[in-house]
């Protein structure tokens, strides 16, 4: 029996359409896994649907921000938000790209304690900054970005990633929805090793 992804439950559901088996199959091909979170919004394959296009335009898609980067975002939006699911798979993401299994720890734990970029740092103090006090947002907080060499549609998709990882969390938190067992000891040896 599958062990439940989330406090809710739902009916199983009896077939899925060909585009989200699909889907799922390049999962399991690229990732060796279908995320949790796929298998959470599963049970409406519209939700699903808006919530994956919207995924991957963030985190796929064109930007003036690495992969790297929109992963560490999702992490420090995570912690502060003590999202376990989020903190648990964006938190490998963050030591598969890197190739440091320390900086995933440390990005998880607290990004400030990490040697980070400039330019990182700002990044992600603007993206906690929303989390924790969005109608505190300024014009300053918006120069630091440019001051840091970010572009208009950097800030743009700096503010959209840290936005959809506050949903996310709470939609997680919502439903104690539960990462995948394999994250866990995804990427823990340095690169090279």
């Amino acid at each position: 029996m599958t062990k439940p992804v989330t406090a809710l439950h739902f009916p199983p559901l009896e077939t899925l359409s060909d585009e989200t088996r699909a889907y799922f199959e390049k999962c399991e091909e690229k990732l060796g896994l279908v995320p949790n979170v796929l298998r959470a919004y599963a049970f409406d394959e519209n939700k699903l649907r808006a919530f994956t296009q919207m995924y991957n335009d963030l985190m796929l898609g064109d930007s003036g921000l690495t992969k790297l980067e929109r992963e560490m975002i999702a992490v420090a939006v995570s912690s502060i938000n003590h999202c376990f699911y989020c903190l648990t798979a964006h938190g490998a993401a963050v030591r598969q790209l890197s190739g440091n299994p320390v900086l995933g720890e440390l990005m998880v734990m607290n990004y400030r304690a990490a040697k980070l970029e400039p330019r990182q740092k700002a990044m992600l103090d603007f993206a906690v900054k929303l989390t924790e006090t969005p109608a505190r947002i300024e014009e300053a907080d918006r120069q630091a970005l440019r001051d840091a060499g970010f572009s208009e549609r950097d800030i743009w998709d700096i503010a959209s990633v840290a936005s959809f990882f506050n949903m996310s969390n709470r939609m997680a938190a919502a439903v104690d929805m539960h990462p995948n067992e394999e994250y866990h000891a995804m990427a823990r040896q340095p690169a090279g090793d």
